[in-house]
């Protein structure tokens, strides 16, 4: 056994663990896997540290954490032994004809089934180019205005009420200037007592359909639409029925002929900028859809994802503006306001429901990042945000102007597109001959990153669209130079198919 110690104990003394753990977390291992069993004397701490080469007190010390933790049990004057109360382990074994090393680090022992309506790739470019899903140029944000309230956050103030738990609905100063914001330029009617802090929209419908849908029950989305959201319903149970997009946004017309035949629970909209063809919902659309949701007694959950960013006139109202019977659970987030690593949203809704959701949020995420939520809620007390929002809108409309003026000059042969009154893409329409996989994978080679129509969801999931030829191609996250050599890049690939 001393040969078999002297060559399965290593010692790093250059390692950043001390020397005394990593001889007791080799012994514990060892104890584990059955090679020392339990009853066995160990060597004595003068002998151990002989044959390891270190001082006899880092033995001691070794020996000292394992009779603690109870892997070993001392004798006065008859030596140190593995604890006898331990299971008795047999050996582990290796390969044997078909029957593999078991790797517990990379596969699990146990069985659990893989939901394939979650295999969604992340995405997460590193590309220098990128005309991406619709995202925010983080250059813009007011980062050292939030660096400073952040700051103060952190060391003013009582530091126990300040660092400590928080109210599970979120920071009551960001509730209050959360809704006077919104009251302000969503033409809404709320109070603090209406909105749940959350980590991003995301977060806003995985506590929506956790708590208000039940197995069976029937969801309406549009189509084409966001799997993000789609994902959240079918992880609840929900029984997907999908709704046509046209020019004028989610057809209500549909949607009633739909509820006259079955219980409709919730209807999913983005009906601002429609993810992803970012078209608006008519007027009169909106007026149907509130009508039949008080009808049906459907929630609608408003997904209102980048409301601020319209170039063409104000912004419409959300639909929770317009609300006479509290069917509308209205979420958004400062994701596409400053960037989206700053996990900060706001779900809306009656105060009863709002109540309810809070508790559930408590069991999954007991509370955000107050420090954070604070820095957010000074930054719209003292009009930072606001003052950003009106600079990024018009830069990004500059954007927006030059990108549509490039897709028509450089890719007028291949492309199809309107454009948006608002958002941060265009939903742009190739011809149908062009393959889109290739071509995305042909510009991630020339540092170009693109969508290539498959919304990050891998072939075959049945959950899935069906890919088309149009994709979204982000112009806000891009400034004048990258969007030229980016379209320039596409026309060259085209050119060469």
């Amino acid at each position: 056994m001393v040969q078999v110690l002297s060559t399965l104990l290593q010692v790093e003394k250059k390692s950043k663990q001390p020397v005394y753990l990593q001889i007791a977390n080799q012994l514990m291992a060892l104890i584990r896997s059955g090679t020392l069993q339990t009853g066995y004397r160990l060597l004595s701490t003068r002998q151990l540290a002989t044959l390891l080469k270190v001082h006899r007190r880092t033995i001691v010390q070794a020996y000292d954490e394992l009779l603690a933790q109870g892997w070993l049990q001392s004798h006065t004057g008859n030596g140190t032994f593995v604890a006898k109360n331990l299971p008795e382990i047999q050996l582990s074994k290796k390969e044997i004809g078909n029957e593999k090393v078991i790797a517990p680090a990379e596969k699990a022992g146990f069985r659990f089934t893989q939901q394939p309506h979650l295999d969604r790739a992340f995405l997460r470019s590193s590309t220098r180019l990128h005309l991406d899903d619709g995202f925010p140029d983080p250059r813009l944000a007011p980062l050292e205005d939030l660096s400073r309230a952040y700051r103060s956050q952190l060391l003013s103030g009582n530091p126990y009420s300040r660092l400590g738990y928080g109210d599970t609905k979120g920071s009551l100063w960001l509730r209050q200037e959360l809704s006077a914001y919104l009251n302000e330029t969503r033409g809404m009617k709320t109070s603090p007592e209406n909105i749940l802090i959350v980590r991003g929209v995301i977060m806003g419908l995985y506590l929506v359909s956790t708590a208000l849908l039940q197995p069976g029950d029937h969801v309406v989305v549009d189509a084409p639409g966001w799997f993000g959201a789609n994902m959240n319903f079918i992880q609840a149970g929900a029984n997907l029925v999908r709704v046509p997009v046209d020019e004028h946004g989610i057809d209500v017309a549909a949607l009633e002929q739909i509820c006259r035949k079955q219980t409709i629970r919730m209807v999913y909209v983005t009906s601002h900028h429609h993810y992803p063809t970012t078209v608006a919902l008519r007027a009169d659309r909106r007026l149907n859809l509130l009508k039949l949701a008080e009808q049906y007694g459907f929630i609608i959950f408003e997904d209102d994802y980048d409301c601020d960013f319209h170039y063409l006139s104000k912004p419409f109202m959300p639909l929770a503006g317009a609300d006479p019977a509290g069917m509308v659970m209205y979420c958004g987030s400062f994701t596409k306001t400053i960037s989206p690593a700053f996990r900060v949203g706001y779900l809306v809704g009656p105060v009863d429901v709002i109540t309810y959701l809070a508790k559930l949020r408590r069991i999954i995420d007991r509370q955000g990042d107050q420090m954070l939520e604070n820095a957010i809620a000074e930054l719209l007390h003292t009009g930072v945000i606001q003052r950003h929002l009106r600079k990024s809108v018009r830069i990004y409309k500059q954007r927006r102007d030059l990108f549509c003026d490039l897709l028509r000059s450089q890719l007028g042969d291949y492309v199809k597109f309107q454009v948006p009154d608002g958002g941060m893409a265009v939903w742009t329409e190739f011809d149908p001959n062009i393959n889109l996989i290739s071509l995305a994978e042909k510009a991630l080679q020339k540092d170009l990153y693109m969508s290539n129509g498959t919304s990050g969801i891998p072939a075959g999931n049945s959950f899935a669209e069906p890919p088309n030829s149009s994709i979204r191609l982000g112009f806000a996250s891009s400034n004048a130079e990258e969007l030229e050599e980016s379209v320039e890049i596409i026309r060259n690939l085209l050119g060469n198919l």
